[in-house]
């Protein structure tokens, strides 16, 4: 699980700090004016890395960051930023620019340029760090974008916005081998929202098929509880046509039905024998992952198994002898 920072057991008079501290070592060191005083500041935050981008969630009171022409001229480690809005109303402002915020919409920026972040209603949001090196895009285009909001008017935009949001709140995406598997992804899918808003066509096409692939099963995975989730579903969701769907998933060598099933057993085995398993009943467990009928869902657990959901709990949750 990624750490979580929570002022509510930091002393009053230490919080003003520690959010600094956290906010300079997981974004990039700026001036915090928080508005209430010491003793009403609140904020929790998750912390982490996926490789070597850094990501924040954070709910907290009203604050101002800014980023100062000091600040910015000292980066050694050029960077941008990334910032989703999940509720209320923020306000980003760089180079010439102010951006309005709202909720499913988010907007870049850029370390070596001053800005100002500005949280009047408080912070509820995703924020991630990108090496700006990784993104190997042209200067001018990046800083043309900055303070934009991006999303529901580009649907490439409202993919990166589902596809991030999902990213910051996923702990099993944080580690081993599926946080090594999305940092290309990660990369490839700001660059086609940058270059598609830019109107770069080009640039935008090459990294935005190159992700399909994960993004699909990103998406998928995120869905597997989902009954109606289908084909036609998927494809949509991903503005391509089902045919395109197969193709995609071919060359990857998954076949579509295959995947779902397995996966949906591998969830349902973890939840038979982890601690719910006895609190629930098989059927439920199976409805919980997609299987509506519970003949369907012990004669294909079995087929996969080897063994009934039923044998396979009571393996793992024995009673206890009288």
């Amino acid at each position: 699980m990624s750490p979580v920072l929570d002022t509510a057991f930091v002393p009053p008079e230490d919080r003003e700090e520690v959010l600094r501290h956290a906010v300079w070592e997981s974004m990039a060191a700026v001036d915090i004016d928080h508005r209430p005083p010491a003793e009403d500041i609140s904020a929790r935050m998750g912390l982490g890395a996926v490789g070597p981008l850094r990501f924040c969630s954070a709910r907290a009171t009203a604050v101002t960051l800014r980023r100062t022409e000091r600040l910015a001229r000292e980066d050694k480690e050029p960077a941008v930023f990334v910032a989703l809005q999940m509720t209320g109303t923020s306000l980003a402002v760089q180079n010439g620019r102010t951006c309005l915020l709202r909720p499913g919409a988010f907007a870049v920026y850029e370390s070596i340029a001053p800005y100002t972040l500005l949280f009047d209603e408080g912070v509820d949001g995703h924020f991630f760090r990108f090496p700006r090196a990784a993104l190997a895009l042209p200067e001018r285009l990046v800083r043309d974008i900055t303070a934009v909001p991006l999303g529901p008017d580009n649907p490439i935009a409202r993919l990166a916005f589902t596809y991030f949001s999902q990213l910051a709140v996923s702990d099993e995406m944080h580690q081993g081998v599926h946080a090594d598997a999305v940092v290309e992804p990660s990369v490839e899918l700001l660059r086609a929202v940058l270059a598609s808003q830019h109107g770069n066509s080009g640039l935008a096409r090459g990294p935005l098929e190159a992700t399909l692939g994960p993004r699909i099963t990103h998406y998928i995975r995120a869905h597997l509880a989902d009954p109606d989730l289908s084909a036609a579903r998927i494809a949509a969701a991903h503005d391509i046509s089902v045919r395109h769907l197969y193709a995609v998933l071919s060359r990857s060598g998954i076949s579509l039905g295959d995947w779902i099933r397995t996966h949906r057993l591998a969830e349902c085995r973890r939840e038979l024998a982890g601690p719910s398993g006895r609190r629930r009943t098989i059927a439920a467990i199976g409805r919980s992952w997609g299987f509506a009928d519970a003949t369907h869902f012990s004669k294909v657990f079995k087929q996969a198994h080897g063994i009934s959901p039923r044998a396979w709990r009571d393996q793992n949750h024995p009673r206890s002898s009288s």
